[in-house]
């Protein structure tokens, strides 16, 4: 079994578990570093994903090139751990025109060919072309809501929706997809995406700051609260 049929909120980021994490304080879904730092369990693993934890997931996105990003890169990671993806991230970033839409829209048959033989990256030709369509697709997303980021922050879900009232690691483990990210899956498929089923959205909310899904006594759960009181929801330009 794969982290598309487990939680996402972990398991698509450290992939299928045979035992319940390991804590200093028996606070599960938790670990306590040399530091002394207390973080979500499933960044343990390397110090760039302890990097990704403290510093991206979880914190809003307004930037449409790294909401891009992030959407294609979900779909890359189907059947695969984000740790994958992560190591791998920048190779995707030079073979994808660093994901900006007008040119990954123009690329073409020699382009797919090209990443096809591109050790450094996903070589899956399904997902590939996906990357491309999706590029196409967003430019006409853009223009009906003038920027992908006000599209996708309309899906941010409302107070307490969907949302348990601790978020501790049995309630991570019961959200494996929303009533949100099923309506932006849904809207999305229907707009011609591909790669974009309920629970790779939930993902990805997750990890563009839709939702906070830090586990209660996380260090960077707060930091993470502060900085989407700051935020402004984009609007259409």
């Amino acid at each position: 079994m794969d982290e598309r049929t487990a939680f996402c909120a972990f398991l698509r980021h450290n992939g299928p578990m045979t035992e319940s994490p390991k804590t200093p304080d028996s606070v599960a879904g938790l670990f306590t570093d040399d530091s002394g730092k207390v973080r979500c369990f499933w960044c343990q693993s390397s110090s760039l994903y302890k990097h990704y934890h403290d510093h991206e997931w979880g914190f809003p996105v307004e930037d449409d090139r790294r909401l891009f990003e992030k959407l294609c890169l979900e779909g890359f990671q189907a059947g695969l751990s984000w740790i994958t993806i992560l190591n791998k991230r920048e190779a995707f970033r030079a073979g994808f025109a660093n994901f900006e839409l007008e040119p990954l829209a123009r690329f073409d048959e020699k382009d797919v060919a090209r990443l096809l033989a591109d050790a450094g990256i996903v070589r899956h030709r399904g997902k590939i072309e996906s990357t491309i369509n999706n590029a196409r697709r967003a430019l006409e997303l853009r223009q009906e809501f003038g920027t992908l980021a006000h599209y996708v922050w309309r899906y941010e879900p409302q107070a307490n929706q969907d949302r348990p009232a601790v978020h501790t690691y049995d309630a991570a483990r019961a959200l494996t997809a929303t009533a949100a990210s099923v309506a932006m899956s849904k809207d999305l498929k229907k707009r011609g995406w591909s790669f974009v089923g309920p629970t790779t959205m939930y993902a990805f909310m997750q990890a563009m700051g839709l939702v906070n899904d830090h586990i209660e006594g996380c260090h960077v759960r707060q930091t993470a609260a502060d900085m989407r009181r700051a935020f402004k929801v984009p609007s259409k330009t």
